[in-house]
């Protein structure tokens, strides 16, 4: 009897293989773009964080591929999740806001739901932070935390800080029943880390408050510590794929749902700066060279157009959506660039912000423009990363170009009565709202 065990293991395992390639999304919440100690530029240090320490990512950079030019699809919490599970902007959705309810898109052109129409034998999970109305179960996911929200990852239990240690311990028991199935997955982990209120383990904040410990005082050494307890879950989540044995064939993608200040880019959450949108992204998975870098531009709603591209090569994403598959790129080394059906990013937010604002992003150029004070202006990304010189005044035919597909993008969104307001300037009054 004790040889049939290893047996079994063995023709589970190959019946993983034999399936679609796995997917472990795993979704950091306020993030910055050098927020972790794995630089997103090559030798930039500037692009990587001194105190925070997450090794764990670091293997997973070496084992595969960084991107320096990820995006999320917006600035904020709610909107960008909302993107991400429907492959569309923002505006294109028309959920520009977290308070909006009447999405331009079905629930059934969800990433998961797409993802089983592709190829029934998958299984879904979802946990962690979700945001919004919408059931997890009516995207496609077989099991999700449901409904929840900001303050669910405020942890009682000193041994679950941001509850990231209990919701690893669900992903590794979806993972196994999955293999013991024989069925491939798309798994979904929305840490509440690194949101605040900050929570660590007290182990890990000792380490980070001493004398020497690097992690600086008061609340940014609580930070650098719940970076770490969240990457301690990466390494959890990394050990697991080895110990069923699909790490071979399984796509582990690490981003975040938004940026944050970095020091070094322009503005972060909240607005739309290249702090508050760009973001880290680190993938491994088979075919991915390791050690490689990307600097093509890319973006969270990709993710839908991604999965289906790998795991049913051929099939298309839902009429409407936005995002190009990443496989392409991926397999070249991070050189071929990624075709999507509408090839710019836009960006809009008009609440809890000041001057309610837009963006688009066509090639290396990005127009900002703020609705209430008329203002644009114009960065050459690729050479201005930091958005340092407005090169508006000296382009104005660039900056008529972009402006007209930006106003048309967002007046086929948002429809005809809100984009009127916005050029009123009325959003103004209403920009600011509870911060979630």
């Amino acid at each position: 009897m004790k040889l049939l065990v290893p047996v079994i293991l063995v023709s589970l395992t190959q019946m993983a293989f034999a399936k679609g390639p796995n997917i472990l999304f795993i979704l950091a919440d306020d993030q910055s773009w050098n927020g972790t100690s794995v630089p997103m530029i090559p030798g930039d240090a500037s692009s990587a964080s001194r105190q925070f320490r997450t090794p764990n990512l670091e293997k997973l950079a070496a084992q595969g591929m960084v991107f320096s030019q990820a995006y999320a699809a917006h600035c904020k919490c709610e909107c960008s999740r909302a993107s991400l599970q429907m492959g569309r902007t923002t505006t294109t959705l028309n959920a520009p806001d977290k308070m909006s309810r009447n999405w331009s898109a079905p629930v059934t052109d969800s990433l998961a739901n797409s993802l089983k129409r592709a190829d029934s034998a998958y299984r879904a999970a979802h946990f962690g932070k979700w945001q919004w109305f919408h059931l997890p179960e009516s995207m496609g996911y077989d099991a999700s935390d449901g409904i929840t929200m900001n303050e669910d990852g405020n942890s009682t239990d000193p041994a679950d800080p941001k509850r990231s240690f209990s919701l690893t311990r669900k992903a590794e028991d979806f993972m196994a029943e999955q293999v013991r199935g024989g069925h491939p997955f798309f798994l979904q982990m929305s840490y509440y880390a690194v949101h605040p209120l900050a929570q660590a383990l007290p182990e890990t904040m000792a380490k980070y408050r001493n004398p020497g410990g690097g992690g600086g005082r008061g609340d940014r050494a609580i930070m650098a510590a719940m970076t770490e307890d969240l990457d301690t879950c990466v390494g959890t989540l990394l050990t697991k794929l080895d110990e069923l044995q699909i790490a071979d064939n399984t796509f582990v993608i690490y981003t975040s749902d938004n940026g944050g200040r970095t020091g070094l880019l322009k503005g972060g959450k909240g607005d739309l700066g290249e702090g508050g949108l760009r973001v880290p992204l680190v993938m491994r998975g088979p075919g991915v060279p390791a050690g490689s870098f990307s600097h093509i531009p890319v973006i969270s709603y990709d993710l839908t157009a991604t999965v289906l591209d790998f795991v049913a090569p051929g099939s298309l994403p839902p009429a409407g959506q936005e995002g190009g598959s990443w496989k392409p790129l991926l397999l070249s080394g991070g050189k071929a660039p990624v075709k999507r059906p509408i090839d710019r990013f836009v960006w809009h937010q008009a609440v809890e912000v000041e001057h309610p604002q837009s963006a688009i992003r066509m090639g290396d150029w990005k127009l900002l423009h703020f609705w209430d004070t008329r203002e644009t202006q114009l960065y050459n990304i690729a050479m201005d990363p930091g958005e340092v010189e407005n090169l508006a005044l000296a382009n104005p035919d660039k900056v008529a170009v972009m402006g007209r597909q930006l106003a048309d993008h967002l007046r086929a969104g948002l429809g005809e009565a809100a984009f009127g307001a916005l050029e009123r300037g009325e959003m103004a009054r209403n920009s600011r709202r509870p911060r979630p």
